[in-house]
């Protein structure tokens, strides 16, 4: 896991980051006077901004961060408004559950601003805060993103060295057919029996099982990927725990080594959250050991009561997707391999185009589109792919393709690197070349959005760049003719039924 690759360190430069961001939000807060949940609440805020906010530029990860309290602080104050009312505060979390997973079709600016939202909510249950700590916890969620703010966009900015790729838009749809609707209706139900099996567990702790529910459900569409999830987060917290007896609770709360400990939790929860959902939630339930130690209320048996409030939340989210509009792992697969595919298509459009003299054509968007892509693939096809899935010719051929479409992706990146050589020049095979890459696209996935380059008249041939990107071209082909094989699976057993 700490060993798998980083290019350009930009996994280890962000968890760094963070770990001074927060720490300085806390230590501000604490240095401002307000109370340790004031401070708690302060340092959650920095960490989400810093974890949440994934727009591709800079400039929109400003105004995204600008807009969590503009949401997130109206949701505190209502939160902590309801504190005495409980019947009316599920009703009201309810609603705020469904709007912060719909915001979702907005991308990712909906989905920072709805998750801000919910956790404002939830931190108001952790706290058990009441109306008159509101002031104290609203400024401390001001003062704390500004400061994570000051270190993001000044002090540390990552970002503007290696921007973010953008993420891939969600999944179209009207309506119900709309995969995030759907999902918006599913994260309400598995958070309404989460509350209702929640509190028959304790009236105190209950809101865990919620936000366990709620976070399964981020960042994942199918039915699938949502019970992969649901079992990884319960595997994480099994661990966290375990390691939380041996290591939280002896402290007892004692401030210098939890602060430290919270530290390592931190940079934990931020270096694996891209390679392994366990391992972020290990270090997720360590760290809210460590903090209940903090506020004195930490034992054995509130550990043990963590990871039932947790299979509860996940028994819901099973349920949730099982038997509330589901969407199947097929329909959602599909989807993104013909998307990763049509970038195959327009990558190699543009690079022809930028190979033909058209200087405005550049493969290299496309080329990043497809990493990005091939990103959401993985993750849809995670369920078919898992150890436990129980059909293993369906697990082979997932894993076909995902080879296949790496295969594809390096080609496709090899070809833009020749591209973007000045010295390449067409060559009339070329456009042969990608004429079969764009047929080959066709028979997979049907017509394809835009047409290779024409060959210029008189273009000189066997030129070093062409080769060169001739070679990648009969490469994309072998690959694209091969997917055909598991793409089709059989009758009886579709590669990506589910």
């Amino acid at each position: 896991m700490f060993m798998a690759p980083d290019p350009g360190l930009v996994r280890l430069r962000v968890s760094l980051r963070a770990v001074l961001g927060i720490g300085l939000a806390v230590t501000v807060s604490e240095l401002a006077g307000f109370s340790l949940s004031a401070s708690i609440t302060g340092g959650l805020a920095a960490l989400l901004a810093l974890f949440t906010v994934g727009d591709p530029t800079v400039r929109r990860q400003a105004g995204t961060t600008a807009l969590l309290p503009v949401v997130g602080l109206p949701v505190l104050a209502l939160a902590t408004a309801l504190h005495g009312a409980p019947e009316l505060r599920d009703a009201i979390w309810l609603a705020v559950i469904f709007c912060g997973v719909y915001a979702r079709r907005w991308g990712p600016r909906g989905h920072a601003l709805g998750i801000f939202a919910f956790m404002m909510f939830f931190t108001t249950q952790f706290l058990h805060a009441v109306p008159g700590q509101l002031p104290e916890l609203s400024a401390a969620v001001a003062l704390s993103l500004a400061v994570a703010s000051a270190v993001r966009f000044g002090a540390w900015c990552v970002e503007r060295r290696t921007p973010l790729p953008a993420p891939p838009a969600p999944l179209a749809g009207r309506g119900l057919a709309r995969p995030v609707t759907r999902q918006a209706f599913q994260a309400t139900a598995a958070c309404a029996f989460a509350i209702a099996a929640g509190q028959v567990l304790s009236h105190e702790r209950w809101y865990w099982a919620v936000g366990a529910a709620w976070w399964i459900f981020v960042n994942t569409t199918s039915r699938g990927e949502t019970l992969v999830r649901g079992f990884r987060r319960v595997l994480g917290t099994v661990t966290g725990i375990a390691a939380g007896l041996l290591i939280a609770v002896p402290l007892h709360g004692a401030p210098a080594p939890t602060a430290v400990l919270v530290a390592v939790c931190v940079f934990g929860i931020f270096y694996t959250a891209a390679l392994s959902y366990s391992w972020m939630m290990f270090f997720v339930t360590v760290m809210a050991g460590l903090l209940y130690g903090l506020l004195g209320v930490l034992h054995p048996g509130l550990l043990v009561l963590r990871l039932a409030e947790t299979g509860v939340g996940a028994l819901g989210a099973a349920l949730a997707v099982a038997l509330v509009l589901p969407i199947t792992t097929h329909a959602v697969t599909d989807q993104w391999v013909h998307r990763a595919l049509y970038a195959v298509h327009g990558c190699t459009a543009a690079a022809a185009a930028r190979l033909a003299g058209d200087a405005t054509a550049d493969p290299a968007p496309r080329a990043a589109e497809l990493e990005a892509l091939l990103g959401r693939v993985r993750m849809a096809v995670a369920p078919l792919v898992h150890p436990l899935h129980p059909i293993r010719a369906r697990k082979t051929r997932a894993r076909q393709v995902l080879a296949l479409l790496d295969d594809c992706a390096r080609e496709v990146r090899g070809l833009a690197a020749v591209a973007a050589d000045p010295d390449a020049s067409h060559d009339a095979r070329l456009t042969a070349a990608c004429r079969r890459v764009e047929a080959a696209v066709e028979t997979l996935v049907g017509a394809v959005p835009e047409r290779a380059a024409t060959a210029h008249a008189g273009a000189p041939g066997h030129h070093p760049g062409a080769e060169q990107a001739l070679a990648h071209l009969h490469g994309l082909e072998r690959a694209l003719a091969a997917l055909a094989t598991p793409l089709r699976g059989s009758r009886r057993s579709p590669l990506l039924g589910a």
